[in-house]
Order: C-alpha cells, then sequence, then structure tokens
C-alpha cells in the first residue's frame, strides 16, 4: 500500500497542508491532513497535489487528432496525460456520415482500452450560421436513423453529444439520447432564449464552450447563454485559453454559476503540445501563429493548443484576485476535474477520496506538472 505525502494536497473542498494519500489496486485506499500515519513511499515536498484532471472537450494533441488513426489517438491522449489529464472524452467534428462511423468504432475501441473514457459527438446536427471550425457542407439536422447507426457503433462509448437544439428533430434527439443515457450539450447553436429552455427541459445538460460559436447575448433577445448560465440543471464549459474568453468574462462565468457548474475545457487540437504549423480538422486547413489556431485565411478560431494545467494555472490566478489562495485552488480543482467528471457521470474519478481511482497531479509553485498518477500507476 504505496503512501504519498506532499506539502498540500486537495482532498474534496478541504486544501490540506501537508496532506497524504495510500494507494492500492489503482484505487486510494485511504487520505487524510496533515502527516501521514506511516513513513511515505514517495514524498512529493512541498508539491500541491490535485485530482487528475478531466477534459470533457479535446480534439486531439501532440500532432494527432482523434478523428485519426489508433497511433495518433494514442499518442494525442499520453501528451495530454503528461499534462495531468487522466480522464475524459475524446471529441469529434462534424464528418461525412461513414467517415463518423469509422471514427466511433475506432474511438470506441480506444475507450475499450483505456486510453479515454469515450466519446463527445460535437456534430454534425449543429447550426450553420455558428458553425465554428466545422464542415458546413457535412452540417445537417439530427436524423432517427443515423442517431441509431452511431450509437450502434458506438456500442455504449459515446458519452456526450452536442447539437443545436433550434434544428427540425433536435428536441426528440435530446430525449431519445437521454434515454440512452447520453449527456447532451447545447452548443454551435442560433437558438433563442425559449428554444435554449426547452431543450434543457428535454434534457440536455451541458452548454458546449460558453459564449463560442452560440447567438451572441443581446438585452432584447438574450439567446442560449443567459438560459444557460442560469439554469441550476446546466454545466457550462467554458475555455480558459486566454484567446476563446477574456479574462473578465471568465470571472463571470464562475461568479455566476459557481465552480460547482462550471468544467474547464481545452478544446485542443492537433498543435496542441507541437507548436505553430499547418494542420488539419474535420478536413479543414488550420494555421496556428503564436499558439492560436485558426482556419486558414479567416479569423474562425479552431479550437486551442492549450492543456489542462495551464487552464487549472489560469483559474487559480484569475480566482486568486478575489478569493483567499485556498478556495482559489480548491475551486480550480473543482472545475479541471471534479465537475466535469460529474457531469459525464465519472464516478471513480474527479476528487481525492478513499475508494476513487488514484488519478493525481502534483504541480510546483508555477504549477508546472511534476508528476502524473492514473489509475494508480505514474505516467511517463
Amino acid at each position: 500500500m504505496p503512501v504519498i505525502a506532499a506539502g498540500t494536497v486537495v482532498l474534496g473542498d478541504r486544501v490540506c497542508r501537508p496532506g497524504w494519500l495510500s494507494v492500492t489496486d489503482g484505487r486510494i485506499a485511504d487520505c487524510g491532513a496533515g502527516p501521514p500515519p506511516v513513513a511515505p513511499d514517495v514524498d512529493l515536498g512541498a508539491a500541491v497535489v490535485v485530482p487528475g484532471f478531466v477534459d470533457i472537450h479535446v480534439h486531439g494533441g501532440a500532432g494527432g487528432g482523434y478523428a485519426d488513426s489508433p497511433a495518433d489517438i494514442d499518442r494525442a491522449a499520453t501528451l495530454h496525460a503528461r499534462h495531468g489529464t487522466t480522464g475524459g472524452l475524446a471529441s469529434l467534428v462534424t464528418a461525412a456520415p461513414k467517415a463518423l462511423l469509422a471514427q466511433v468504432r475506432t474511438l470506441a475501441d480506444a475507450t475499450r482500452r483505456g486510453v479515454v473514457d469515450g466519446i463527445h459527438l460535437e456534430g454534425p446536427w449543429l447550426s450553420r450560421v455558428h458553425c465554428g471550425a466545422h464542415d458546413r457542407a457535412w452540417l445537417r439536422a439530427p436524423d432517427a436513423a443515423e442517431v441509431d447507426a452511431l450509437l450502434a457503433a458506438g456500442d455504449g462509448t459515446i458519452r456526450m453529444v452536442t447539437l443545436a437544439p433550434e434544428l427540425p428533430g433536435a428536441l426528440a434527439t435530446i430525449r431519445r439520447l437521454v434515454e440512452a443515457g447520453i449527456v447532451v450539450a447545447v452548443g454551435h447553436t442560433d437558438a433563442d432564449y425559449d428554444q435554449t429552455r426547452a431543450a434543457v427541459d428535454a434534457g440536455a445538460t451541458v452548454a458546449t464552450h460558453l459564449f463560442n460559436a452560440m447567438r451572441a447575448l443581446h438585452h432584447r433577445d438574450p439567446g442560449p447563454v443567459p438560459a444557460l448560465l442560469s439554469d441550476p440543471r446546466v454545466t457550462v464549459e467554458a475555455i480558459a485559453d486566454g484567446v476563446h474568453l477574456h479574462e473578465g468574462t471568465i470571472r463571470h462565468i464562475v461568479a455566476t454559476a459557481g465552480p460547482q457548474r462550471v468544467a474547464l475545457v481545452t478544446d485542443a487540437m492537433a498543435a496542441a503540445g507541437v507548436g505553430d504549423g499547418v494542420f488539419t480538422l474535420g478536413g479543414l486547413d488550420v494555421d496556428v501563429v503564436d499558439g492560436v489556431a485558426r482556419l486558414r485565411g479567416t479569423t474562425t478560431i479552431a479550437g486551442s493548443t492549450a492543456t489542462m494545467d495551464r487552464l487549472f494555472a489560469t483559474a487559480v490566478r484569475l480566482l486568486g484576485e478575489q478569493v483567499d489562495a485556498d478556495t482559489a485552488l480548491a475551486a480550480a480543482a473543482r472545475m479541471t476535474a471534479t465537475t466535469p467528471a460529474r457531469t459525464l457521470g465519472l464516478h471513480r474519478t474527479g476528487t481525492l477520496a478513499a475508494g476513487r481511482d488514484a488519478d493525481l497531479v502534483a504541480l510546483d509553485r508555477d504549477w508546472r506538472v511534476s508528476r502524473v498518477m492514473r489509475r494508480g500507476a505514474w505516467v511517463g
């Protein structure tokens, strides 16, 4: 039963200085504040230990995408694991029907191999008005036969679907997906306020990258943002990469919804961990310049190049300007692990507690990752 000690350990909403945990068979057997009850097998010194990050919206990294080959999928997952992501989904963008089915089957196998925790379909049932970095040629309204075919191809591995609720058949599709145990997210949408509320009433519980790729807020036409942000049933994604959202917007989201309803996501594409260059996303050319990904020849942002440790550091800094250090630290851990895990029903991860998977990240004083453990094994 290896015992791990550190100068700071976040256990739920408690910040323990120092703290410890013990691991048996890939799970946390016990944990607590103060010095460990026995001499530690691993002493992480002044490190800050938080739950392993859970990214519910990420498209790739290390030069590979989750729509690509098994080798690309493994390479992307490994890159994000080294930056602290120990759980979450592999996201797919809009594609032609046959191509999307093939991508789902490949990712279903990766899920069964334990590389990722499941699949997020971001499309193809999205708005042409707010398509973002999705191929408009393949956007379509949901079709019952296609929904059933994708669910069959996923064989239980599709865990979240993003769609635009104003499309014909969208509400019936939301109910169908919820009945199948799938989390439904509202995103890439031109829905008005009432259409968005109807989607939530039908069972949608997530806002895909709030504010981005959706009808803008207007005082006489509020659109989806306030309907999603104010509803206690909804978890809102926020891409805190310094590009997608202004820092004031991030503060507003957290202040309104609270850390218990905010899931920080990377929306990372293949360039994460690689640097500037030319890439593709969903068959579209993407140029990455100064770390910002945009569709070639446009100003349209095409995902991010961020990793979850960067988002965690941003959250600690922004919240630390308004609350005490321990409150900011606990809130950042909640938004990068606890809330996204709860939203997806990943009950074995997301917090450091007895009985949970031993998924943890050790960070130094500058919030850089020093060690990562996933299911009881050190990564890298």
